[in-house]
């Protein structure tokens, strides 16, 4: 696995989302990185995440695909182009969730992803959610390219 986050790699300005945002220190933090032709994020939960006792809140479940999602695309757009051009990254435009069942707080949670779907400005992640070895949601992250300067500048 890479020893650097994707979201290290983002520009230090502007990035304060709940999910993935290394300025908001009261956001989630997620960390992804590279694990051969997938990413991997792993995160722990913490008890104000709850829905209920002991089970993972389905909006943060959410957020954690999402994030980890975006991630992905705009870590496999920036590859592709060998760049390191920070004039554009990769938001979401869509976002489809399955909650397969409930999520237990009490380990951390995998997050595995990897790109299915690359047509001109769109890419389409495909997103698992573990606990342990337990599948507990899938979601498909549809992300398109945007100027940075829309949301950053």
């Amino acid at each position: 696995m890479s020893r650097e986050a994707i979201q290290e790699l983002w520009p230090h300005e502007g990035t304060f989302c709940y999910g993935c945002g290394k300025n908001n220190e009261h956001g989630l933090q997620l960390k992804s990185y590279w694990e051969n032709e997938e990413t991997v994020a792993i995160w722990t939960p913490k008890d104000h995440h709850l829905a209920f006792k002991g089970i993972l809140n389905g909006g943060i479940i959410a957020t954690l695909i999402d994030c980890h999602g975006t991630g992905t695309a705009n870590a496999t757009a920036h590859k592709a182009e060998r760049s390191d051009d920070s004039h554009f990254m990769y938001v979401t435009s869509g976002l489809s969730i399955r909650f397969l069942r409930p999520t237990p707080i009490d380990k951390p949670v995998t997050i595995r992803a990897r790109v299915t779907k690359i047509s001109g400005p769109k890419i389409t992640v495909e997103c698992s959610l573990y606990s342990g070895k337990e599948k507990c949601a899938t979601g498909e992250v549809y992300t398109v390219r945007v100027s940075q300067d829309a949301f950053l500048g």
